[in-house]
């Protein structure tokens, strides 16, 4: 007889029933003509029992088959049952593979479920998504730059400092109040206690400020975006936590926001800058600016000039104290144009996460904010 192919998934068990109906064969009958115990031809008629190569071959030289008849239906019928298991399976790697779930539930970012509908439609909501189909698109506001491409957890990073820059209260931006901050905050720069000032200058700039805390493998160093035409955003993540690195990333960033580029996510900002890599206008303006704003660049050659390389712990606080700044600026200075190791007056690159977070909105080290859905305006 032919091989047949069920048109639906039916279990093993009916398609032997069907033989031994068109015999006239009882189980009993079959049980015998097989040579196997009765009660395993009823498991295999009631879908009990898992057809095996034997008892595949032997139903096969029973009722004139090809083994493999047998052995098709039972594992059609096996993963048809399983078939639920693979939707979850297949759903689940789905949302791993667009978004970092593992870093996201472990921030509590957004809250965790068994449901993996559920699960999928927070995660969603949380990138400002409505399918898995689209694809993140950060809106902002001012110069429409082209949008590079970002990794999920670089995405994440930026979808949560959104979310807390709309917490965030701020007044009315305008450029000329914040070229009037960078120099209000440029009187901050000698002592590292100061910058827990940061927070409220921007502000009366208009400016949100936000911190948070980097994503392991996302190496972002900090942001510039805006919420619309009117309300720009810092995000600076911390990944390195040292004077020089903080003011200058800040400087940075708000340079983006006085020359109204849009969209700006500065990732590896560091690295870039010590490897003279290709850079967009734009970024070398903003490196410029903020190498300046830590220590004025004619004050540096002049320095570099005079002591080269007869640097000292002396000199070097001897010259901070004169330009007013921070002796870690000018050793963060130093170490970028190599003319010092980065193992070299190491003391004077000070820690200031402690400092800026307790003025500043924060999500990491063990802080997670509550954010209303509906943010803030």
């Amino acid at each position: 007889m032919l091989n047949r192919v069920p048109a639906e998934i039916f279990p093993p068990g009916e398609f032997i029933r069907e033989e031994l109906e068109a015999r006239g064969w009882t189980q009993d009958d079959l049980a015998q003509i097989m040579g196997r115990p009765v009660r395993l031809v009823n498991e295999l008629v009631n879908a009990k029992k898992q057809i095996t190569p034997d008892t595949a071959r032997g139903l096969a030289e029973a009722f004139g088959t090809d083994p493999l008849y047998w052995m098709n239906l039972d594992s059609a019928y096996r993963l048809s049952a399983t078939s639920q298991a693979d939707d979850t399976v297949s759903l689940r790697a789905q949302l791993y593979d667009k978004f970092p779930v593992r870093e996201i539930l472990k921030r509590h970012w957004v809250e965790g479920s068994k449901n993996l509908d559920v699960l999928r439609e927070r995660l969603l909501r949380f990138h400002e998504l409505t399918s898995m189909d689209q694809q993140p698109q950060f809106a902002h506001a001012a110069k429409a730059n082209q949008y590079e491409e970002r990794t999920p957890l670089q995405w994440a990073w930026l979808y949560r400092a959104k979310q807390l820059s709309e917490a965030v209260r701020v007044g009315q931006y305008e450029k000329r109040k914040l070229i009037n901050a960078v120099s209000e905050l440029a009187k901050l720069r000698m002592a590292a206690e100061e910058i827990r000032q940061i927070p409220s200058i921007l502000a009366s700039a208009g400016v949100r400020f936000v911190i948070v805390e980097y994503l392991p493998g996302a190496k972002i160093d900090g942001a510039s975006f805006w919420l619309n035409e009117k309300s720009p955003v810092i995000a600076l993540s911390l990944r390195f936590d040292r004077i020089d690195n903080f003011w200058f990333v800040l400087r940075h960033e708000i340079e983006h926001i006085l020359n109204g580029d849009g969209f700006s996510m500065d990732i590896e900002l560091t690295e870039k800058i010590e490897s003279n890599a290709e850079l967009p206008p734009q970024e070398v303006k903003a490196n410029d600016a903020a190498a300046d704003f830590c220590v004025s660049m004619y004050e540096m050659q002049n320095f570099i000039a005079r002591l080269r390389p007869l640097y000292s712990e002396q000199r070097i606080l001897l010259f901070a104290r004169r330009i007013g700044v921070h002796p870690g600026l000018v050793v963060g200075q130093l170490q970028r144009r190599k003319e010092v190791p980065y193992t070299h007056f190491h003391k004077f690159l000070v820690k200031v996460r402690d400092i800026i977070t307790r003025t500043t909105l924060t999500d990491g080290w063990g802080s997670v904010p509550p954010i209303p859905s509906n943010g803030g305006e």
